[in-house]
């Protein structure tokens, strides 16, 4: 058996396994969170002392958290190039509501 019980109390717990691929990321403070939570878990692998099992459960969970901010990156970009790209079929408007000015 493995002689990890004595670990230090101030730690931040250990991610879960399980939790290594968090949910998909749809609104903003979402994304800020998990950008948040990327920060800090970078700052635990390099700055606490960690077991070898416990850093690959960091690094796990910060992949994870890399990979739905960067999902969410591209869904905010293909919304961008939906919204700024000009349709072929589409034929200008004129802007107010009086059809003479």
């Amino acid at each position: 058996m493995s002689n990890n019980a004595a670990t230090d109390d101030n730690a931040a717990p250990t991610p879960d396994p399980d939790a290594a691929e968090p949910a998909a990321i749809t609104e903003p403070p979402q994304f800020e969170r998990a950008m948040e939570e990327l920060e800090a878990l970078v700052d635990r692998l390099e700055g606490e002392d960690l077991t070898l099992e416990e850093s690959l459960l960091v690094f796990e969970r910060g992949i994870g958290l890399t990979r739905a901010c960067q999902q969410a990156l591209d869904a905010a970009e293909q919304r961008v190039r939906i919204l700024t790209e000009q349709s072929e079929t589409a034929a200008p408007e004129p802007f107010g509501t009086n059809p003479g000015e």
